[in-house]
């Protein structure tokens, strides 16, 4: 009678897992064809959307919100940004052609690679959908859990990874899971969430060993934030050939989110797998693209948000620390750390404080993400959770 038992509920289990892998397998096929059902898996990537969802009648009390939700930067956009956004109005009346050819020089040239080795978008989400569809038709996509994406198998066909015990990608093992099943390895770098970043020269290693059987993704979103972003960054591994993906957005250090605007980095014939699937640029607007090439040069403001940044998380760490929390230090703009309440109600009692924040569940733990703001908007975090702790 166990036996039977058993036998049933593998059986059932097998089933499901089969029937999850049909449906998101379906769904990338459907999305393939239809814009809407794209769209609809770009909503599910963004933080904003999911953020309205968690925070919708959410009851505060407070006259305004902190926002640490997010990863926005909350700096910015620089004066010289502005300008260019301010500048380029009376040009919005024409095509952005030219605007267009000349962002994509711009990026070129920082990043040391063919202008044919560049896909732009309207920020990296839009880039990253067009790259699940292209590459999810073919097979699983290979991610570590959790990470940015590892939460959407319900639409995108993927094989989880535990992460290691130090909330690190286990390289090993995924190259382990290789089988031709997949079409894609998707590696965060830092990863989102827990804002770990790999030693450049392991993942570079892992290209050398998968990229000639599949195809490996890099979403650097957060690499201008990790110590050495030149070293830590795959665009080398796409200078000498390698099957690799690398994918950029100016909403994190360059203030962007509000703005839009992405980019793809790979040889020709890999842009070509997952240009069908997005805009290309064409979507972005004359003072998006004006804004975009401003920021891009303007070193300046880009050392000080850095530098404030650092400032704010050494003061969210201090924080953590003396009340006894733990936390998983960050290569990114934000920091996540083990709750000793759930998650839900961690949200909702913050959010009556005036801030908002991210929860994650993983490793039979709830957790709390936060974004790093201003140091007046760290201090109005570290009141509000003393108050909701004590």
């Amino acid at each position: 009678m166990s036996l039977n038992l058993n036998r049933r509920n593998w059986l059932k289990k097998s089933l499901l897992a089969t029937a999850g892998i049909s449906t998101a397998s379906a769904f990338i096929q459907k999305a393939a064809a239809n814009p809407l059902l794209r769209l609809e898996l770009q909503q599910s990537l963004l933080q904003e959307f999911t953020l309205e969802r968690e925070h919708t009648n959410i009851p505060t009390t407070a006259k305004t919100l902190v926002r640490l939700s997010a990863n926005e930067n909350p700096w910015g956009p620089s004066e010289k940004t502005k300008q260019a956004l301010i500048g380029a109005i009376g040009e919005s009346n024409r095509y952005a052609f030219k605007l267009r050819s000349e962002l994509i020089k711009a990026i070129a040239e920082k990043e040391g690679v063919p202008e044919n080795y560049i896909l732009l978008g309207a920020g990296s989400s839009e880039l990253l959908t067009a790259s699940l569809v292209a590459f999810g038709q073919k097979g699983k996509i290979l991610v570590g859990d959790p990470c940015y994406i590892s939460g959407n198998e319900e639409r995108v066909p993927m094989e989880k990874v535990p992460l290691t015990k130090d909330y690190q990608y286990d390289l090993d093992a995924i190259a382990s899971k290789i089988n031709g099943s997949q079409s894609l390895v998707y590696i965060t770098n830092p990863n989102n969430p827990i804002g770990a970043i790999l030693p450049s020269e392991s993942l570079s290693a892992f290209i050398d060993n998968v990229s000639d059987k599949i195809t490996v993704l890099s979403d650097e979103a957060y690499i201008d934030y990790a110590k050495d972003p030149k070293t830590a960054t795959m665009i080398p591994a796409v200078k000498a050939g390698k099957n690799v993906l690398v994918l950029r957005t100016m909403s994190k250090l360059y203030a962007f989110a509000g703005l839009r605007c992405g980019y793809a980095i790979a040889k020709p014939e890999i842009l070509k797998k997952i240009q069908p699937y997005c805009s290309g640029g064409f979507d972005m607007s004359v003072p998006s693209f004006a804004a975009a090439i401003a920021a891009l040069k303007d070193t300046e403001f880009q050392q000080l948000t850095l530098k404030n940044t650092e400032e704010s998380k050494q003061y969210l760490y201090a924080f953590l620390t003396k009340i006894g929390y733990t936390y998983i230090p960050s290569s990114a703009n934000f920091v996540i750390f083990p709750l000793k309440m759930k998650g839900s109600d961690m949200l909702s009692k913050m959010a009556a404080e005036g801030v908002m924040l991210r929860k994650w569940e993983f490793d039979r733990q709830h957790w709390c993400r936060v974004s790093i703001g201003t140091l007046d908007e760290m201090k109005s975090f570290a009141e509000a959770f003393s108050k909701i702790i004590s």
